[in-house]
């Protein structure tokens, strides 16, 4: 049994801050989960062009608000408490929280993270052995 506590992760390595994003990484790949999961906060006004080309995610909204815009088709979606998406095609897109609000996030990969990436310039994690 894994037993965790937020508290437990803020300040160490698993609390990874980014001009854009700060994750707090839970789950891990050595967990032996097959998955892994953050607790994620977007920074109010923060504008995120991502692609995770090796994973796939769910992301569950569970403060704030924003929009995800799908790059494939143009079409934006608005995100809030209560909203989940799935990037389920490695999908190219751009996540925007409201000014003046952050968005915390609950994600989850598959594969899942060792805890050790940074986004490459594609905005894409690698894929670790």
């Amino acid at each position: 049994m894994i037993v965790k506590h937020l508290n437990d992760i803020l300040g160490t390595a698993a609390d990874v801050d980014t001009e854009g994003w700060t994750s707090r990484r839970l789950i891990y790949k050595d967990a032996g989960m097959g998955y892994s999961v953050n607790d994620t906060i977007i920074k109010p006004g923060a504008e995120l062009e991502m692609q995770y080309r090796n994973h796939l995610e769910t992301v569950y909204c569970i403060e704030g608000a924003g929009e995800i815009t799908d790059l494939a088709t143009g079409v934006t979606h608005p995100i809030s408490v209560g909203t989940i998406y799935a990037l389920n095609q490695h999908d190219h897109h751009i996540l925007r929280a409201n000014k003046g609000t952050h968005m915390r996030m609950v994600c989850v990969f598959n594969p899942p993270l060792t805890g050790r990436e940074v986004h490459d310039e594609t905005g894409a994690y690698a894929l670790s052995d």
